[in-house]
């Protein structure tokens, strides 16, 4: 949990950096942020694409995920969530500066908990105790932070909650999955997770196309199942 907590602190640092510098940096200059940010995502979740063994899994988490979570309407609940802390924490009742909260969250919740650094980072830190991984990613995830905080504003800081819950929870069940994740799982997941944030980097970052991100959520538990249901068929 050590690294997980280092983790929050450095979201939590980083946005109330970058709400402070917002006043300060011109919209120009903040659209170039976020564009810049967009496309290092999107690059980022192609070479994490590009670890897989096997795309059919991808693609058939992807399909699969998008069903459970348009079922189970996640991206609705996200939202919910998203406005229900805008309304205790902020006092905007102006439209545009509640989805400008939503959006900050919501982008940054994924970009955050999305990825290889944040499940492996949180598995070493719960089976070995090594923070090495989620230390990298505090200082990645702080400076981000701090960048979308100046253009998104204070939904930004409310990620780090989702941060701290999510490795959190992967940490602290991280000894009872031990032995269970083989290689093939972590990469097949890891690669999912690239397909996600490629649609993270499209649809709220780079705003090419408006895309139900967290609807796809369910294939990252989907991907490693469906690697270890093919290894019980062969």
């Amino acid at each position: 949990m050590i690294g997980t907590l280092i983790n929050f602190a450095a979201i939590v640092v980083g946005g109330f950096i970058g709400l402070l510098l917002g006043a300060r940096i011109s919209e120009k200059v903040k659209t170039t942020i976020i564009s810049g940010l967009g496309i290092f995502t999107l690059l980022y979740a192609i070479s994490l694409f590009l670890k897989t063994q096997n795309s059919l899994v991808v693609l058939g988490s992807i399909l699969m995920g998008v069903l459970i979570g348009e079922w189970i309407h996640i991206q609705e609940g996200i939202e919910k969530l998203g406005i229900w802390l805008e309304s205790r924490f902020s006092k905007s009742e102006v439209s545009e500066e509640r989805n400008k909260f939503i959006r900050g969250f919501l982008t940054t919740t994924l970009i955050f908990c999305i990825g290889p650094m944040a499940i492996l980072g949180a598995l070493e830190d719960g089976l070995s105790g090594n923070i090495q991984t989620l230390v990298i990613k505090s200082v990645l995830d702080g400076f981000a932070a701090m960048a979308f905080a100046s253009t998104l504003g204070f939904g930004v800081l409310f990620s780090s909650v989702m941060v701290l819950i999510y490795q959190g929870a992967i940490s602290l069940l991280a000894r009872q999955i031990q032995g269970v994740m083989t290689e093939p799982m972590i990469l097949e997941l890891t690669a999912t997770g690239g397909v996600i944030l490629a649609g993270i980097a499209v649809s709220n970052l780079l705003e090419i196309k408006k895309i139900r991100t967290a609807s796809f959520i369910p294939a990252i538990i989907l991907a490693p199942l469906i690697v270890f249901l093919i290894s019980i068929i062969k």
